[in-house]
């Protein structure tokens, strides 16, 4: 998917991204934690739970997972069990960051200390969400209206925790109200140890383009680490990111949802850039920008995908289950052959086992016809023993 540049609003605009060849950094140090490669998921309300960050750690490439977006006030509410669930974590994803949000300086302090104490390697505050639920509460983008009360926050929550302490954040409340860089400089002069810019405004949300002309901007302002989020869909963005902002690493959101493999691909994409820039590419081989040195998901790959993770959310318990796999079959299908009717045929199953038997069916139907029935049967019954054992 190749972004469009026309039609950009004045004062948004953005060149094309350059040509010259610039890998996303093998590491990033945040405060005392390594972070390799510098390749982080965003955190994503309704989305990153444990089952997916594990999904996404053992495909491989991702550096940092993070949380979904967490209330402080949850964190301290004794019977709060949905923030207890976004902060369950498994030993295996670390490193791994807990993203707060709230905007009482002592509460966000204190959830921060259980943060730490429950094993997290950083804790993250959230100054980006647009939700006009989260907002109204001057939480997430909401506070970038008051940066005094944002300064108060860090300097509590600094004050509270060893471990390493991030922000990320939008550039502004409007076109008319940037206040990135500054935001960044503040940060820094509180001891906050690295900054994530996801390059719109609130007013934005998520539609048009990301300016990344303002992650450079915050790049030249601060010394500390700085995270590129924005328009990354496919590993030359994630490049053309890194040599047009001079970024230390690069978030992505909503595109893992829908090609987890995209950090496997940068990977692979700046491994064969590496070679290249430093002068001992094999005798006529080039390297271009634009060149594609990743691996393409094959449909068999699709088939595993979505099946593992399918697997994973009904071992886990996860509540809402069936929900999570219709939800994630939008994102899950595109690209798959005849995925419309796949979808449909998810939408319309009963529970969690008749989704995946509905998986296997489609997908056997693709493969081998004949040996597809007795797949899905055997993957039916072992679904069905471990459902009585548990």
């Amino acid at each position: 998917m190749r972004k469009q540049w026309d039609n950009v609003p004045a004062g948004r605009e953005r060149t094309v991204p350059c040509a010259g060849i610039v890998p996303v950094p093998a590491v990033l140090t945040i405060g005392r934690v390594e972070i390799r490669p510098a390749a982080v998921l965003a955190p994503m309300a309704g989305v990153t739970d444990s089952v997916f960050r594990r999904f996404i750690r053992q495909l491989g490439g991702c550096g940092l997972i993070m949380t979904e977006f967490t209330s402080a006030d949850g964190v301290l509410r004794a019977r709060d069990k949905k923030a207890k669930r976004y902060l369950h974590f498994y030993e295996d994803e670390h490193p791994i960051s807990a993203q707060l949000f709230g905007s009482d300086p002592q509460v966000m302090a204190d959830a921060s200390r259980m943060v730490e104490d429950l094993g997290f390697d950083i804790v993250d505050l959230n100054l980006g969400c647009p939700a006009k639920k989260v907002v109204k509460c001057n939480g997430g983008s909401g506070l970038l209206r008051d940066l005094p009360a944002i300064r108060r926050i860090f300097e509590a929550v600094r004050a509270a925790v060893t471990i390493p302490f991030t922000v990320k954040f939008r550039t502004g409340w409007n076109d008319e109200e940037i206040v990135c860089v500054e935001l960044a400089k503040m940060a820094e002069d509180c001891g906050l140890n690295a900054v994530a810019l996801h390059a719109r405004t609130r007013e934005q949300g998520y539609s048009g383009n990301a300016c990344w002309d303002w992650i450079a901007a915050v790049r030249e302002a601060v010394k500390v680490p700085v995270i590129g989020n924005g328009d990354i869909r496919v590993p030359q963005d994630a490049c053309s990111m890194v040599a047009k902002t001079g970024c230390d690493a690069v978030m992505i959101g909503r595109t893992a949802a829908a090609n987890p493999w995209i950090f496997r691909q940068i990977e692979q994409y700046c491994a064969m850039m590496r070679p290249a820039q430093a002068g001992s590419a094999a005798p006529g081989r080039k390297i271009l920008a634009d060149s594609k040195c990743y691996d393409e998901p094959t449909d068999s790959d699709r088939y595993q995908m979505i099946r593992t993770y399918f697997q994973m959310l009904i071992e886990e318990g996860m509540p809402g289950a069936a929900g999570k796999m219709k939800q994630f079959a939008s994102w899950f299908t595109h690209g798959v052959p005849g995925g419309a009717a796949l979808r449909k045929s998810i939408y319309e199953a009963k529970s969690e086992l008749d989704i995946l038997t509905r998986v296997e069916e489609f997908f056997a139907a693709i493969f081998e016809p004949r040996k597809g029935a007795g797949q899905v049967a055997s993957a039916a019954l072992s679904i069905e023993r471990e459902g009585a054992g548990a």
